[in-house]
């Protein structure tokens, strides 16, 4: 156990989650000629074997662990998990071991802290590992150069929450599978379901699992402490639904260093995260942090380890006795333990006391051949009784040298069968895992390459049909679509209306249309019918003027409002009438449509007033301002504006608005409408656009001649179109107007009483100087006289100065011009109460 000559080359990372250290060591590997990191998960071997292989080619990378070996011949970078890394780095330039604090877990702990002692770098070694392993790197690498690694981001204590109050993106952590497969179903019916992550499942279906959370496709991962390491998650919040745990010996309390792991995987790279607990009540029972467990967890301070495990990594295979002794031997170094009876040296001295070994254990090789198979991987979790069974019967064949190949591949595909429900698919998944390590071996299996493919394959499908399962018992497609719905803007979502009437949201079926009402899909739970007439409120407008513009498209073809009619062709399918209010006109059929049969009759009409809302949407301002007017909160003088401007189509010259008796508070409202309140006119930008102004036309809401293109400027007629006011021999758009005046006031209001105004933009809108100048004098605004130049003096003239004098007064509301109000309609009703 003496120190390498090379520790003055070791440089120890250390610091919570989520401080780039895995990241910085790659970086380190690939700038070196050649390099080796160990993981403690074939899942992080895996995941960094793929980045490092984008970088540096396949022919230059390998992946080796107990149940996989990718290994090209020459590859000089090696990723692999820390029991099949090479003990001393196998002379590569550049070594790092990750997560090495786990040397003082009293299963695998005597591993990491036999490379901690001894796998060195030529050029560089990386120590990865929490904050509290720095004084064990001091006593047993002294001459290593410590760093500490600040989190990237801030983690804070939440306190407690209802399961149903979850934030998305949350991950609920629980210590069984009960609690676990309870929490996600629980998930599944309210909010649509969860991904789901354990330590027994296999990495494939780990991957696809996470895969469903980070797709987004669900907001919430319910997982084990197998979350603690080795999976980097968008997630913001951690939810403990216990803080204790059954440790293999002992129901325990969880160390705080052990709280912060799972913690911190809340919050990445500069993200914040936050941390809490769950109150579940009689299923999960109640679990709340200490104050002093929430400052460790947040300010990342931890009591410092002070001892490791150690196993003698090298012992000596004269006999059975020896070996076992020499796995039991006491280190030599205080800070060193003795590591707890491991599952493989309990598996060796269970077959040692047994009968199943035989009298040929005897010479140092087949002492070597047997621990190596008592070192096979517990991958069932069945104990050390009965995987001694299971290692007892392996070594039955091979003592006498290798497995036969039809007896493995018979082996495998008794596993290889994806029928059954999730504990039987984990069950196969693990003990193919068992054959996949037993193929790996480089002396146990004939036709090893093959038989090693044939259990990858047989891990693979199972992997499918078990993350199928998981999808399948807790993944409501449906409803975590709907969720989803409900917070988000309509139009971003894909609403669909099938040819035979069925609603689909975001491709999920919710139900079907008959006729004109939206029917919920019959086998949806009591939970989804709730959330899909939710989603159905939101939807059902778009989903029946689509359904109308169909059925009007298959029995009238293409149709045009014109002239107060609907007309297809030249013919005429309906009339229209004024309705409540200009906005909101009604159509009658025509004659000839009378003769339909009444159920026929309805249903075209109810299919035409559907198409005709959704032609109406032009004039959404319009009803905005109507539907503002007739409500009393606003008050009578607000209301009495807002009428005047709804009767004459969205503009109304300022002194007939009844400026003076609406107060100065009440105007953002106004504003809040779209309505604008100019120097000279009241008016609705909205409705000056081509699209309103024609309609409104076309409907016969406003007689007023149209300008279809609704230009800036036009030349003035005996009657001005509506929404322009007279400038001169030309015409101006309100707005346009506005925009003048507003500059115009700009420079009057630099503090000088002549001002200087520049008629280059009335010029640019086709204004000439002479319907610019009137314009403006009805705003108030008065040019001076020209002053001439003097004699024999040259340049440009002098500019001329205006002033500005206001017009007039604001004045009450007088009725001149404009469409007139409906009669016989509760709005014209109202319009006359309020004048």
């Amino acid at each position: 156990m003496s120190h390498s000559d090379t520790d003055s080359r070791v440089r120890a990372v250390l610091g919570p989650t989520n401080t780039g250290k895995t990241h910085l060591a790659i970086e380190r590997l690939c700038g070196h000629s050649s390099g080796a990191i160990g993981f403690p998960l074939r899942l992080l071997a895996r995941e960094v074997y793929d980045k490092v292989r984008k970088l540096k080619g396949d022919a230059s990378v390998a992946l080796i662990t107990g149940e996989e070996r990718v290994e090209p011949p020459g590859a000089r970078y090696l990723l692999c998990t820390v029991e099949a890394m090479p003990r001393d780095g196998g002379g590569k330039a550049f070594v790092a071991l990750d997560e090495a604090q786990l040397s003082a877990d009293p299963e695998r702990g005597h591993i990491f802290t036999d490379r901690l002692l001894h796998a060195r770098g030529r050029e560089e070694t990386m120590l990865l590992g929490a904050a509290t392993l720095e004084p064990m790197v001091r006593a047993l690498v002294p001459r290593a150069q410590i760093e500490d690694r600040p989190r990237f981001s801030t983690l804070r204590h939440a306190g407690s929450s209802k399961l149903s109050r979850l934030p998305p993106r949350s991950a609920l952590v629980a210590f069984s599978v009960e609690h676990v497969y309870a929490m996600a179903e629980m998930l599944r019916r309210f909010r649509g379901g969860a991904a789901v992550v354990m330590g027994g499942l296999s990495p494939e279906t780990r991957n696809r699992q996470v895969e469903l959370f980070q797709s987004g496709e669900v907001d919430y991962i319910v997982a084990t402490d197998a979350i603690g390491m080795g999976l980097n998650l968008d997630v913001t919040h951690v939810a403990f639904a216990s803080l204790s745990k059954f440790d293999g010996r002992r129901q325990r309390r969880l160390y705080p260093a052990e709280m912060a792991q799972i913690a911190g995987r809340a919050g990445r790279h500069h993200q914040d995260g936050t941390f809490g607990t769950l109150t579940g009540g009689k299923i999960f029972g109640s679990a709340e942090f200490t104050e002093e467990e929430v400052y460790a967890i947040e300010e990342h301070r931890f009591a410092p380890l002070t001892q490791l495990y150690w196993r003698e990594a090298q012992p000596r295979f004269d006999s059975l006795a020896t070996l076992i002794a020499d796995l039991e031997a006491k280190p030599d170094v205080e800070q060193l333990l003795p590591a707890p009876e491991a599952i493989d040296l309990a598996v060796l001295k269970r077959l040692a006391e047994g009968d199943a070994l035989g009298s040929d254990v005897t010479t140092p090789g087949m002492v070597r051949r047997l621990w190596e198979a008592c070192q096979l991987p517990d991958f069932r979790q069945q104990g050390p009784d009965m995987h001694a069974r299971f290692v007892a019967r392996l070594w039955q064949d091979l003592r006498q040298g290798h497995l036969g190949a039809d007896y493995v591949a018979a082996r495998i595909a008794e596993l290889d069968r994806t029928q059954g429900d999730i504990d039987t698919l984990q069950g196969r998944i693990a003990a193919v895992r068992s054959w996949a390590y037993i193929c790996q071996r480089p002396d146990w299996v004939l036709a090893r390459d093959e038989m090693a493919a044939r259990a990858r394959a047989a891990e693979a499908r199972l992997s499918d049909a078990l993350h199928q399962r998981l999808t399948e018992r807790f993944v409501n497609r449906r409803t975590a679509v709907l969720m989803k719905t409900m917070g988000k803007d309509a139009g971003l979502l894909r609403v669909a209306l099938e040819e035979d009437g069925r609603v689909l949201v975001e491709g999920e079926h919710i139900g079907h249309l008959e006729g004109f009402r939206f029917v919920v899909d019959a086998e949806a739970s009591n939970e989804d019918r709730k959330l899909m007439l939710a989603a159905a409120e939101r939807h059902l407008p778009e989903l029946l003027a689509e359904k109308a513009r169909r059925l009007v498209a298959s029995e009238f073809g293409d149709l045009r409002i014109e002239a107060g009619k609907v007309l297809r062709g030249q013919h005429t399918v309906a009339t229209i009438e004024p309705g409540k209010s200009p906005a909101r006109p009604r159509l009658v059929l025509g004659r000839e449509l009378a003769a339909l049969a009444p159920a026929q009759r309805a249903r075209l009409t109810e299919a035409l007033d559907r198409w005709f809302e959704n032609a109406l949407a032009p004039l959404a301002p319009l009803r905005k301002l109507e539907e503002a007017a007739l409500d009393p909160s606003a008050g009578s003088e607000v209301r009495a504006l807002l009428l005047t401007l709804a009767d004459r189509a969205g503009t109304v010259p300022r002194e007939g608005a009844g400026l003076a008796v609406i107060a100065k508070e009440k105007r953002p409202l106004l504003r809040r409408l779209g309505v604008t309140i100019g120097s000279l006119d009241v008016f609705v930008p909205a409705l000056l656009k081509p699209g309103p102004r024609a309609l409104l036309r076309a409907i016969g809401a406003d007689r007023r001649p149209l300008r279809p293109g609704m230009e800036a400027v036009i030349e003035g007629a005996k009657n001005i179109p509506a929404g322009y006011r007279r400038a001169g021999s030309q015409a101006i758009r309100v707005d346009m107007a506005e925009k003048l005046f507003r500059a115009a006031h700009e420079q009057r209001g630099r503090g000088s009483r002549s001002f200087v105004l520049d008629p280059a933009l009335a010029t640019s809108m086709g204004l000439t100087p002479d319907s610019f100048v009137r314009l403006m004098r009805d705003a108030g605004f008065r040019p001076g006289h020209t002053r001439p130049q003097p004699q024999g003096a040259f340049g440009p003239p002098a500019p001329v100065l205006w002033t500005w004098r206001a017009p007039r007064k604001d004045q009450a509301p007088r009725r001149e011009g404009g469409p007139p109000p409906r009669e016989g309609s509760a709005f014209a009703a109202l319009a006359g109460l309020l004048r």
